[in-house]
């Protein structure tokens, strides 16, 4: 029976897990939107076509509290491109990099992490109604743990300089939120939760066999 407390230390890393990758805040307040709003204006906030403000600001308006995926789809810049820091000729991807080492762990420590990325290996296909269609290069689901974290990242200032490395490796892209309608593969809820009972069941298995043995 003394070998049953491994399941506590199982049960415990996976109540920090859940900590850590679940929203329980719930959905922004009123009050934290206007706040956070306001950060972004501060910040210089959206650099695309068009005014992305007021769509950001109805996302969050619209929040439910739940997780959520964005999907982004880019286009890389062919050959080489100039560091923004050095100006140095460099592979897109080499740059790209400068961006990503930033961002993800900043993703990550929020609860969010990559869901699926994918680069092109052919053309396109079943596509039709659009005037032009950019050479997309790949494409990444990244998974939110909420609105508020998204919102956070946005206004974080720590990428105000790594954005330039973005903009310089891609010069096309876009992106949308997303809730998955049909999701086949396993979320961390369920794979993390079954990875840490096979380990507590082994571990209590190799206990039960060394106290047999002792």
């Amino acid at each position: 029976m003394a070998s049953f407390w491994v399941w506590g230390v199982a049960l415990a890393a996976y109540a920090i897990f859940l900590g850590w990758y679940v929203n329980w805040l719930g959905p922004l307040s009123k009050g934290e939107i206007e706040g956070l709003m306001a950060r972004m204006r501060a910040s210089n906030v959206g650099h695309g076509d068009q005014d992305e403000m007021p769509v950001i600001q109805q996302f969050l308006e619209e929040d439910d509290g739940r997780e959520f995926f964005m999907l982004n789809v880019v286009r890389m810049s062919d050959g080489d491109v100039a560091d923004p820091v050095t100006g140095t000729m460099r592979p897109a991807r080499e740059i790209m990099a400068g961006y990503t080492r930033m961002f993800m762990p900043a993703l990550f420590a929020r609860g969010g992490h990559p869901a699926l990325a994918a680069r092109r290996i052919g053309g396109m296909v079943d596509t039709w109604g659009l005037k032009e269609v950019p050479a997309w290069s790949m494409m990444g689901y990244m998974r939110y743990r909420s609105r508020r974290d998204l919102a956070h990242l946005v206004c974080d200032p720590r990428f105000g300089g790594a954005h330039a490395f973005k903009f310089a490796a891609m010069p096309q892209t876009f992106n949308f939120p997303t809730r998955p309608m049909i999701m086949t593969l396993a979320s961390p809820r369920v794979w993390v939760g079954l990875s840490m009972a096979l380990a507590a069941a082994l571990a209590q298995i190799a206990l039960l066999l060394a106290t047999a043995q002792g």
